[in-house]
């Protein structure tokens, strides 16, 4: 099954059953050590702003997250304070014991004075990869539709941690791209954020329950893009440029005290352009990094 926006709520709704079951397979059978863990998980996920990236923006988040040597995880630098975020076709892979697991989706929250990061991936994506093996088959109403693969502990603190002192048991390239995502979507003139409600379905199944039908936030990239920042010491040379030439992406740190202390990125992705005269040749370089959608 293709997971859309208008999904996961209903799949959020369904993986939390799952989690206060204590009879489920994925509490009964689980070591104790990561009950606790468990705990939180539906406890943020049940408070979650629920995310869907598009197949671009989750590809845009791992070429910046790359580019990243450090983050911040307190609350003003999340896009809410615990959040599910689902990303089209997926955010990278993890090993574990040499098999390569997918990472679909995210669930972030507060737990023990840091930030809790769930991995998960989906149980249709884990359907389909055990049916294309063959050697098996999964008992689909014994596993949860968004199931949790790894977690780790984040610390909170006021200056960025870096990502090479990231708990070795989460990757850190998705680690990096999750925190990349957090400051991309706060670039409007990059991201466009778009609302959608759930299916009719859940929408009645929450109604019965006496809440309000949840919507997901879409965060993907502009289908057009002008790039709104330029080089402040562009021209005051004086010099006369006679050609243009490509400005690889690369990500931007703002010294104003206003970028620390209200919620906004203090760094800022300025995505690949070409710089110089209008009409003028393009200069070319025995290697150009382009990205485009």
């Amino acid at each position: 099954m293709t997971i859309r926006p208008s999904h996961l709520p209903r799949l959020r709704r369904q993986t939390l059953r799952h989690l206060h079951d204590a009879a489920s397979p994925l509490r009964s059978k689980t070591s104790a050590d990561v009950a606790q863990g468990l705990d939180a998980l539906a406890t943020n996920l049940e408070a979650a702003e629920l995310y869907w990236a598009g197949q671009d923006m989750a590809a845009l988040a791992v070429h910046s997250g790359a580019q990243l040597a450090a983050a911040r995880w307190a609350t003003a630098d999340r896009p809410s304070p615990c959040g599910l975020i689902f990303w089209e076709e997926g955010i990278g892979h993890m090993d574990s014991y040499g098999v390569q697991i997918p990472i679909e989706a995210c669930v972030w929250g507060p737990f023990e004075g840091g930030m809790l990061l769930w991995l998960l991936m989906s149980r249709s994506r884990l359907a389909a990869e055990t049916a294309r093996i063959g050697r098996f088959e999964i008992v689909e109403e014994e596993i949860p539709p968004l199931i949790p693969i790894c977690a780790a502990t984040l610390p909170v603190t006021t200056e960025p941690t870096s990502l090479a002192e990231v708990d070795p048991q989460l990757p850190q390239p998705v680690v990096a791209a999750l925190a990349a995502a957090w400051l991309l979507m706060q670039q409007p003139q990059l991201v466009d954020r778009t609302r959608e409600r759930a299916d009719k379905a859940t929408a009645r199944a929450y109604a019965r329950d006496g809440l309000p039908a949840p919507e997901v936030t879409i965060v993907d990239l502009r289908r057009q893009h002008t790039p709104q920042d330029r080089d402040p010491d562009a021209g005051t040379d004086q010099r006369t440029y006679r050609h243009r030439w490509i400005v690889s992406g690369h990500w931007r740190t703002y010294k104003s005290e206003r970028y620390s202390e209200e919620r906004r990125a203090d760094k800022q992705w300025i995505p690949s352009h070409p710089k110089g005269p209008a009409g003028a040749p393009l200069l070319s370089t025995e290697k150009v990094n382009v990205w485009r959608r």
